[in-house]
């Protein structure tokens, strides 16, 4: 059976704790989140690839008016939450929440700041999924 390479399978990764890639056997690019078809060759040949989950801050903001989901998790205007896009040690960039910044403070939270991976568990049995974030490294 050939591999897939959707959101779904995204996040099975993450319920395991692996932030993982696409990697095109054409050009050798790494995709996150992954793609079925290299966008750059475009080759539909693509292997999954464990990421090292370490990278740096290239943009944030702090958000005070929540979607629903973040809504449901106790965020909002009483608790403001970071949100950026991480650029990752192999050069790709993603968006995920940032944890452990002053959200009081945004002026404390510096781009460029050295990140890790982390995983946020939310909802309870059945309903529980498992998310991508970022913390201080």
């Amino acid at each position: 059976m050939a591999e897939l390479f959707t959101a779904t399978e995204f996040n099975q990764h993450l319920a395991e704790h692996k932030l993982m890639g696409a990697r095109c056997a054409a050009c050798g690019e790494i995709h996150v989140p992954p793609r079925p078809i290299c966008p750059e060759c475009p080759e539909a040949e693509m292997t999954w690839e464990e990421l090292s989950g370490e990278g740096k801050l290239a943009a944030f903001t702090v958000v005070h008016i929540a979607p629903t989901m973040m809504l449901d998790a106790g965020y909002g205007r009483k608790n403001p939450y970071c949100t950026g896009v991480v650029e990752l040690a192999e050069g790709q960039r993603i968006s995920a929440q940032i944890l452990g910044v002053d959200v009081s403070d945004p002026a404390s939270i510096a781009i460029g700041a050295p990140l890790k991976v982390a995983f946020v568990e939310r909802g309870e049995g059945d309903e529980q999924k498992t998310y991508l974030a970022f913390e201080p490294a």
